[in-house]
């Protein structure tokens, strides 16, 4: 709002008024407010969720510190949502395509969350919501958002072709580019290759008229599955104090870095990656998801005041998936969001190996002493059957735990940064 309102102010040249073109002023601003609100506004908030006795209900697993936690406030995904929304409608520009997107899938999977978070609260329901019902919704956010990427006019990609060194400079200052440069594409960013690109029309099994519509299908369904995968990583991960909120914020800063790289002609240029006219407002977006997670961390690093919830989890990772999709970067999700993807991955393969050994032996062992990953490390009662990998002795601390994961999150943000350049 203040961005608009100083567009529409601007021929009474208002001293410092040119400072809100800058992308770079208005993700300062939009860093520091959305920190600064989840820092104020949160301890409310808190103190709301105690007086309604909103508090995390807690399984004796044996794990350490586990019973502590029970009766800490849930739900504080609440924070996060609420300082993301008050810093993307104060900064970024509402008219954006991508601001739009990323807004609507905000509201969506924290709509998701907290939906679930109150059914386990107030319904007593420790489920929550029914595993197919939260799927079914991540997939239809996954469908909008591909069929927009797909339908709208706004959402293109600039050709690779030369432009004349005196028409960069006004490219840049003004934002504008030369409409016959860009092209409605199927085409996403991908490292080791030479042009840094990958075309979902490879996929398709079809040619001539029939490949267009094939090649966008495939590009669909795999806008679904990084959505869908991304919002459900980061909700199993959300097991320790300041997890999930760290390594989403680590994330956050290598997102904005690319859509502030993808937004910016002479960058993307000299980078040789996908210029995206308009992308860099999504830097702003990420901006403030970064501040309100650091701020949240305030309260949430050990030992926590106040939990996410789902409504947390699932809105970050809702977030995390649509920006990647939005800057063509969501094949560099596997390495950048390693974390989450091993967190899922050691679910997925401790239930199989589980079931696979029942049926052949007729006792079921185990990977992991305990899935999602990070509860492998710390104390544990001795599970029944065998363990392939037994739990460490003596076992890790939880926030030793949660340090470990965030080096290794900051390491594979370094590396992913790196492949910029790796051909």
């Amino acid at each position: 709002m203040i961005y608009h309102l100083f567009q529409l102010l601007k021929e009474y040249d208002i001293p410092g008024q040119g400072l809100m073109n800058y992308l770079s002023f208005r993700a300062f601003l939009a860093s520091a407010t959305a920190m600064l609100f989840s820092l104020l506004v949160g301890k409310k908030i808190i103190s709301l969720l105690q007086r309604k006795q909103i508090g995390e209900t807690v399984r004796d697993l044996g794990l350490q510190g586990q019973i502590e936690k029970k009766g800490t406030p849930t739900m504080g995904g609440v924070i996060i949502i609420l300082s993301i929304l008050t810093a993307v409608l104060l900064f970024c520009d509402l008219t954006n395509v991508y601001v739009l997107l990323l807004l609507l899938s905000t509201l969506w999977c924290g709509a998701l969350g907290f939906t679930d978070d109150y059914i386990k609260v107030f319904k007593h329901n420790k489920e929550g919501m029914s595993e197919h019902g939260k799927l079914l919704a991540q997939i239809l956010l996954g469908l909008v958002i591909g069929l927009t990427v797909w339908t709208s006019d706004d959402i293109v990609v600039r050709e690779k072709v030369a432009i004349p060194e005196e028409e960069q400079e006004e490219i840049v200052e003004t934002g504008r580019y030369r409409n016959e440069d860009v092209v409605k594409s199927t085409k996403t960013t991908i490292p080791f290759v030479k042009d840094h690109e990958f075309d979902y029309k490879w996929l398709s099994p079809l040619k001539g008229k029939w490949n267009w519509y094939t090649k966008w299908m495939i590009y669909v369904l795999m806008i679904v599955f990084v959505i869908t995968a991304c919002s459900n990583g980061t909700n199993l991960t959300d097991g320790l104090d300041g997890l999930a909120a760290g390594t989403s914020a680590i994330v956050g800063v290598v997102i904005g870095v690319l859509a502030w790289l993808g937004g910016n002609l002479i960058d993307s240029d000299y980078l040789n990656i996908m210029y995206i006219p308009g992308s860099g407002e999504i830097a702003i977006f990420m901006s403030a998801f970064v501040g309100a997670l650091i701020g949240f961390l305030w309260y949430n690093s050990y030992p926590a005041q106040v939990f996410m919830g789902d409504t947390g989890s699932l809105t970050i990772g809702g977030i995390i998936g649509v920006s990647a999709v939005l800057i063509r970067k969501e094949l560099l999700l596997p390495l950048l969001c390693g974390i989450f993807l091993m967190e899922s991955l050691s679910v997925l393969m401790q239930r199989t190996y589980f079931r696979w050994t029942k049926r052949k032996t007729g006792e079921g062992a185990r990977i992991w002493s305990m899935t999602p990953l990070h509860h492998h490390y710390q104390d544990k009662k001795q599970v029944p059957g065998k363990v392939l990998i037994p739990k460490p002795v003596p076992p890790h601390h939880e926030a030793k735990i949660v340090a470990r994961f965030w080096i290794v999150g900051i390491l594979l943000a370094v590396a992913s940064l790196a492949l910029l350049k790796v051909r």
